[in-house]
This record gives C-alpha cells, structure tokens and sequence, in this order.
C-alpha cells in the first residue's frame, strides 16, 4: 500500500513535538519523576521520526522508523566521544539539545518508546484514512 505523506501535516507536527518537548521540561515540577526522566528523550525521538517522515515522503513507517531510531541510537552513542570541541557545543543550550549530554542506556529504551508511539499514531492515521 502506497501512502504519500503531507509534508504542511508533518512539518506542523514537527513543531508541534518540539514545543511539547520545550514545555515539557517548563512544567517538569507538575509531572511525575519516572514519567519526566524519559518523556523528553521519547519526545525528542517521536520528533526525529516526524521530521524524517517529512523529508521521506513516500517512504515506509518501517524504514522512516529505522532511520530514525538509528540516528537517534547514534547521536546517543556519540556521547560517549568527550573532545572539548564536541563538549564545547554541547554546552551551548541548542548543542546540549540536539547532542545531548552524557550516555544513558535507558535514553535508548524511551528513543524506541517515542518512534513506537510515531509509529503507531502513523499506522492508525493510515489505517482511518483509507477507509
């Protein structure tokens, strides 16, 4: 089955995580500890894999969540390389956020709880629209 995604959709939903992203770390004090040591990093995946979506819009959820849990996997692992010019990026507030800051094997499970949760929402999206 052939599913051509809508680039303004996906574009507006690419923001649209990344200011519950913001906002999820303004209200952290009203959201519970466990739920609030991962809904970032799985905010931050469900973005990668809606930004992917946009750039690929033909492609398969499979494969735009491949991709996405890739990269997200490898700028994880990326934060085990300390240079002080990568260090030095990573303290500016946009560096920190794109980058990171030091490796957590359990950033690794909630990357995949956010690209599952994409593609979830994607497959259901699909799933009503062609009916």
């Amino acid at each position: 089955m052939r599913y051509e995604r809508n680039r303004l959709l996906y574009g507006i939903m690419t923001i649209i995580v990344v200011a519950l992203g913001l906002y999820s770390r303004r209200i952290s004090y009203a959201i519970p500890d466990f739920l609030n040591t991962y809904l970032g990093d799985a905010l931050w995946a469900l973005m990668i894999f809606v930004f992917i979506g946009f750039i690929f819009k033909v492609m398969d959820t499979k494969r735009v969540a491949l991709i996405a849990i890739l990269f997200c996997y490898s700028i994880e692992l990326s934060q085990l390389y300390h240079a002080s010019w990568i260090d030095n990026i990573r303290k500016t507030t946009l560096g920190g956020l794109i980058l990171g800051y030091g490796f957590l094997w359990s950033d690794l499970l909630a990357y995949a709880i956010g690209i599952g949760i994409g593609m979830i929402i994607e497959i259901l999206y699909k799933t009503l629209r062609d009916k």
